[in-house]
């Protein structure tokens, strides 16, 4: 049965042999220009199209550059994972959350803390909520002591407001977690470096902000207001700044619309010195920066909002023993809320959440996985999937599945291959919908604003430092569904980010 995007999807598996005997057509030649003006060599990029409603297995490609070259995936990583859960677990697997009372419960009082026990599994704000009227309806009305958030990854609620805060706050990749804290890769690729932001301004140019703050340093703002959202960094040459101080030349458009956005992580030069009682971070969890509230205060506003008293406050703890706790008081009461697989993978991909997607990844670890080695046999069991899907080995690799690892890389033709076999899977029309729509919402909300793939483009994004990239589903104008992926593995990829949007758009107007 046929679908349109969004509501579903309809396809056939490519095998990887087949494309790579299909004869690559020429790329077009505004996207050529695109990147000639963009000063990246061509080498660093990668793209593939192909049509997802064709039955035909041999199918030609409609665009092809690199695209048997490994390139660093960053988050659309996210696209793997998401889709191997949906196909192993099923769209509607519940992930459940529980919490509990540390004393009983009497006329709808609990003279002690309530404890919700987060685990590997995130909440939206909107789901904690029903949470909380549920729990009402279960018998608990008021708490004389805390709240206590055990682990809980809670995502931001999709108020338009805080939603664009916290987008903005998140557009950059931080260093990935691990189940024992953050990996030593990690902090070894972000230590020691600044932090770009571009947010915009009344005048002329936009604002441009490096944090922290080092001094004997030029920064040299060309990131001019009107235009897309797109800026990058570069120190200067000797040449340019011949007998004068270091300059670190920030150019670009930005619009009065753009939000605040972290484009770049900048590495100092050598014996560069900064603002006294400043301290480079090693692995900054998240950046300063525009956020909703924090955790604490909005599960407070949302328990009192839905009607529940709290003489004590909410806390946050991570790392507690949590199921020893629980067992020991299994005779009080607890409840237990469940959201499904495909409400997870939405959250996940409309935010470009790390956290729970590394989560997600952990929640496919074999059920025979001993302590410590969860990840491994996830990792394991997500290689054997990317084998079901008709790909071989080096097409791409998964570590962390959230796309922050130098190790997740993949092949563009090969994430197509991924996404044409999805498109007739039980969870295609989880997965299309978990997808930011150009120019409508997600970490897509501000950018292709206008033109053919606004509102016809479904995109997981993906940024690293040296990393852009997109990866999902156009709409073309002549109502064909092509699967997509455009990558640039760069150190200035930011300045490449308006080549693949030009790549996005053309399969839009041409397909």
């Amino acid at each position: 049965m046929n679908k349109r995007l969004p509501a579903g999807l309809c396809c056939i598996a490519l095998s990887g042999l087949a494309a790579l005997a299909m004869a690559a057509p020429p790329m077009p030649a505004e996207v050529m220009a695109a990147m000639r003006d963009s000063g990246v060599p061509t080498r660093n990029f990668g793209f593939y199209a192909q049509p997802v409603e064709k039955t035909d297995a041999n199918t030609a490609a409609f665009a092809s550059m690199n695209a048997e070259q490994a390139f660093l995936l960053a988050s659309t990583t996210k696209v793997v994972t998401s889709l191997a859960a949906l196909d192993l677990l099923g769209p509607a697997y519940p992930w459940p959350l529980r919490a509990y009372a540390t004393a009983p419960v009497r006329d709808g009082q609990l003279r002690g803390d309530l404890v919700i026990a987060g685990g590997r599994h995130p909440i939206a704000a909107d789901e904690l909520r029903r949470w909380f009227v549920q729990m009402h309806a279960e018998g608990l009305q008021g708490v004389t002591g805390r709240i206590v958030l055990d682990d809980v990854l809670l995502l931001p609620p999709r108020d338009p407001a805080i939603a664009s805060a916290a987008l903005a706050a998140g557009t950059f990749e931080p260093p990935p977690p691990t189940a024992s804290g953050w990996s030593d890769e990690a902090k070894a690729f972000n230590k020691g470096t600044m932090l770009l932001a571009i947010e915009p301004a009344p005048g002329e140019r936009a604002r441009v902000t490096l944090t922290p703050q080092p001094l004997g340093v030029t920064v040299v703002n060309d990131v001019m207001m009107g235009g897309p959202c797109d800026a990058w960094a570069r120190w200067s040459t000797a040449p340019e700044r011949g007998d004068g101080p270091p300059q670190l030349l920030v150019r670009g458009r930005w619009d009065v619309n753009c939000p605040k956005e972290y484009v770049a992580y900048v590495h100092p030069l050598a014996g560069m010195k900064f603002m006294p009682n400043v301290v480079l971070p090693e692995s900054p969890r998240v950046a300063a920066g525009p956020a909703g509230p924090s955790k604490s205060a909005l599960a407070e506003r949302l328990w009192l909002e839905t009607g529940g008293t709290l003489r004590g406050r909410v806390s946050e703890v991570s790392g507690a023993p949590g199921a020893q706790r629980t067992s020991a008081v299994t005779s009080r009461w607890a409840s237990v809320f469940s959201i499904p697989l495909s409400q997870v993978v939405r959250e996940i991909n409309k935010t470009s959440d790390n956290l729970a997607a590394c989560n997600l990844l952990l929640s496919l670890a074999p059920a025979s996985a001993s302590p410590g080695h969860e990840r491994q046999g996830a990792k394991s069991r997500v290689q054997e999937w990317l084998v079901s899907q008709g790909l071989i080995e080096g097409d791409i690799h998964v570590d962390l599945g959230s796309g922050q690892s130098r190790e997740e890389r993949g092949k563009p033709r090969a994430m197509v291959q991924l996404l044409r076999n999805a498109w007739q899977t039980e969870g295609a029309q989880a997965f299309v919908n978990s997808l930011p729509i150009a120019g409508v919402d997600g970490t897509l909300a501000h950018r292709m604003l206008s033109g053919s793939a606004t509102g016809q483009a479904f995109l997981k994004t993906g940024t690293l430092s040296d990393t852009r990239a997109l990866a999902g589903y156009v709409r073309s104008r002549s109502g064909t569904v092509y699967a997509v992926t455009a990558i640039v593995n760069h150190p200035e990829a930011a300045r490449a980010r308006s080549v693949l949007d030009a790549f996005i758009a053309w399969v839009a107007k041409n397909g």
